[in-house]
């Protein structure tokens, strides 16, 4: 019996931080987890860009109030559904997802959550379980499933790594340079070409 893990951002959704910066005009806020493989490092420095801007939490929602899902992308998931089980493992915050989850169905999401003060002010962060991609993995192969997974940065490595089969779904060339095991897709009909060879 199979089950499928993939991300949520760049895979379903638009980056969230990228459209950040974008409306902000804070180019700074750009990089994501496809530029720097450390997340504790890129967190703490989109806190401290954050903290130096005034940016709040309700700025970010705002941005992410005005995001759609991916051309498609609710079409593939409720696919995936129906050929096997689903769960997004990403490494966005509770605090934010809401809105894009709701225009995808509600897929399952497994995610981290924001220490956010009276002000409305982001000051931290807390991960759901250190390594939180590989563990959910390794939790779902305890339980006798075969595991698929699929990402597209380096955050989504170790996810992949643990999986049995796996995927990179439209990576840039960093990735697709650093880990040339995975096989890539680069668009959803080849996703679906994928998820049926390895659910063989």
């Amino acid at each position: 019996m199979h089950i499928i893990c993939c991300d949520l951002e760049g895979v379903w959704v638009p980056e969230v931080w990228i459209n950040v910066a974008k409306i902000t005009g804070i180019d700074s806020l750009r990089l994501t987890t496809r530029d720097i493989k450390d997340y504790d490092e890129l967190m703490n420095y989109r806190l401290k860009i954050l903290k130096e801007h005034n940016l709040k939490l309700k700025d970010i929602q705002d941005v992410i109030a005005t995001l759609k899902p991916l051309d498609g992308a609710k079409e593939v998931i409720n696919w995936i559904k129906s050929v096997s089980r689903l769960i997004v493992v990403s490494d966005t915050f509770v605090e934010f997802a809401d809105p894009l989850m709701r225009q995808l169905d509600y897929p399952t999401l497994f995610c981290h959550s924001l220490e956010v003060d009276e002000d409305n002010n982001i000051i931290g962060y807390r991960l759901r379980q250190k390594d939180p991609k590989r563990q959910v993995v390794k939790a779902l192969k305890s339980m006798n499933y075969e595991v698929i997974a699929f990402g597209d940065s380096y955050n989504d490595v170790t996810m992949l790594e643990e999986a049995d089969k796996a995927f990179l779904y439209k990576p840039p060339q960093n990735v697709i340079d650093d880990y040339p095991q995975f096989p890539v897709a680069t668009n959803y009909d080849e996703m679906k070409e994928q998820l049926l060879s390895m659910m063989q």
